[in-house]
């Protein structure tokens, strides 16, 4: 039986994929991920809350699902939502192209196609790759999980507080306001 060898996929490519949906770049594959009007929903209430915050104390960027990070593995990944800290990009030029940093807090909302399997890899290679604050909102179960790092996890039920500590000074929101 013959094997067939398929060339791993690169950042070209994946600048080449159709503009009908966010892709990311996963070990050498390019996927699809994908959303729902939930999903949409939630991610965008929380860049305004978040987006607002933000730029009320110039805290640094918040971008939205169609941003690629870079990250050390060679992925790249889009988290939902994501905020980048003054001070770090180089000059505060923001860049062109793909994020060459990992965010300050990345924001991922599960839609009802992701399978948690990768939900998981996600958060373990934020966390690797120097992400101080990970959320992982579910709109269907009305929760949150708050990671800082492997083992300092929180969950946050729907009366419960997203709270950017000391990545985010201050912001503070609660869970349904989002949802």
């Amino acid at each position: 039986m013959a094997t067939t060898t398929r060339r791993a996929a690169t950042e070209d490519d994946l600048r080449n994929t159709p503009d009908d949906g966010i892709y990311e770049l996963v070990d050498g594959e390019i996927r699809l991920s994908p959303g729902g009007v939930r999903h949409g929903k939630t991610s965008m209430a929380l860049v305004v809350l978040l987006g607002s915050y933000i730029k009320e104390h110039l805290l640094g960027h918040v971008v939205g699902p169609d941003t690629g990070h870079r990250l050390p593995s060679g992925n790249v990944r889009c988290p939902d939502v994501s905020f980048i800290a003054s001070g770090r990009f180089l000059n505060e030029e923001i860049p062109e192209d793909f994020a060459t940093l990992a965010p300050d807090l990345a924001v991922e909302v599960i839609s009802p196609r992701d399978r948690p399997r990768h939900i998981l890899d996600k958060v373990g290679e934020y966390l690797e790759a120097g992400v101080r604050l990970v959320w992982v909102i579910d709109p269907e179960k009305a929760t949150a999980v708050v990671y800082r790092s492997t083992t300092d996890v929180r969950e946050v039920g729907p009366d419960g507080y997203l709270d950017g500590g000391d990545v985010v000074p201050g912001f503070r929101c609660q869970l349904r306001e989002i949802l």
